[in-house]
């Protein structure tokens, strides 16, 4: 018998799945994949059920509803003070996966070379390579997930079409300051080449930082595909809205992947968007402030364990260290015992690497209520203490 496409057969379960099985299997509290457990803004799920009945349900624009578009385009001004204009700049899609799925195939020929940086999303390579590009990685280095110019020299090529950076980033809780943003702009530049920019964690920053988009740095915003997620701001993942914003030029050979991907957005769910992207200032600093909270009180938690705590700049996620237990056996290993002995489920960070991957590092999720959180703390101090 025929096999199926030899390329997406040759990854196996994504890691996401394979521990969520396994919480479910063991009744452990999943800490794993990344999405909060409240409802999401009231406000907004009220807006799209009055949509859902009172509204357009058939097919709407190919690029998004007009008032979605407009909405994003204002969010862009208020938020970065970027000029777009929303009838040739903006589209919305099924979801950031398909803005990136859209983004890769509309802009990578057979051969093109594209930067990554890892730990990555485990969607991006095989993305990548079934547009038929070549990978090309920066290995970011643990505690801060640091690179250097060499790094940046040895990814780069004349061969180089785009690069593709996720800031925030997961697994990594990294947020890119302006230095490391203009090295990565004075690559792009030198090289001609774009950058897919997958900002979906945009509002979730930590500390008192402010999110770059990079599209915002001299000579980058004809060179910028910024994509953003209405499930990462409004704490309602399974909606699979996203958008993207991108100059004319680099719009329309997108749009045109996009047609035959989802081709369109459920309408009600757009109409709710808009009116989410619109709320005052202070639900996305709430949104950013709550979440930071949860994060301390995970930190603490796992640090009260014996966890070595890596830095969290943004995202849902803390990375945490291993080296403390002595165990022995890799960050994979660790997760798969962790599961089944302590009943919580982690993420091992080497699953977002291809090479060069720390083997001793995990990732937990705390966008979970704190009775949730705190319950995980216990699990992981009873499992601890008695070792």
């Amino acid at each position: 018998m025929k096999s199926g496409n030899a390329l997406l057969s040759s990854y196996g379960t994504t890691i996401f799945e394979v521990m969520s099985r396994l919480s479910e299997e063991h009744g452990a509290i999943n800490l794993g994949q990344g999405f909060p457990d409240d409802r999401g803004p009231a406000d907004v799920l009220q807006t799209a059920a009055d949509a859902l009945l009172q509204g357009w349900n058939q097919y709407p624009s190919m690029m998004g509803t007009p008032d979605l578009r407009q909405a994003l385009a204002a969010h862009a001004g208020r938020f970065y003070g970027l000029d777009v204009d929303w009838k040739t700049e903006t589209m919305v899609t099924s979801g950031a996966t398909e803005a990136l799925t859209a983004c890769l195939l509309g802009l990578i020929n057979p051969g093109d070379e594209v930067v990554l940086f890892q730990p990555m999303y485990d969607s991006y390579l095989p993305i990548v390579r079934l547009a038929g590009g070549v990978p090309r990685f920066v290995s970011l280095k643990a505690p801060d997930w640091s690179f250097s110019r060499a790094d940046l020299e040895a990814a780069f090529s004349p061969r180089t079409k785009l690069v593709l950076i996720n800031d925030p980033l997961n697994p990594a809780a990294k947020v890119f300051d302006r230095a490391e943003l203009e090295l990565i702009a004075e690559f792009v530049q030198r090289h001609d080449a774009f950058a897919v920019c997958d900002e979906v964690y945009e509002h979730i920053v930590f500390d008192g930082r402010r999110h770059i988009p990079l599209m915002t740095l001299p000579g980058m915003r004809d060179r910028c595909l910024k994509i953003g997620s209405a499930g990462k701001t409004f704490s309602l993942t399974g909606w699979k809205v996203g958008y993207v914003t991108a100059a004319p030029h680099l719009l329309q050979p997108v749009a045109k992947a996009h047609q035959f991907l989802t081709f369109t957005t459920p309408p009600n769910l757009q109409a709710a968007v808009a009116y989410g992207l619109g709320k005052e200032e202070g639900y996305f600093t709430g949104l950013a402030a709550g979440l930071q909270a949860k994060r301390d009180r995970l930190a603490a938690g796992l640090a009260s364990v014996g966890f070595e705590v890596l830095p969290s700049a943004g995202t849902y996620f803390v990375a945490a260290d291993i080296g403390r237990f002595g165990f022995d056996g890799d960050d994979q290993a660790f997760c798969r015992w962790l599961v089944e002995e302590a009943k919580v489920a982690a993420i091992p960070v080497s699953a977002f690497f291809v090479e060069n991957a720390p083997t001793g590092v995990v990732r937990f999720c705390f966008s979970k209520r704190d009775e949730v959180l705190d319950e995980a703390i216990a699990r992981l101090r009873n499992r601890f203490a008695g070792s």
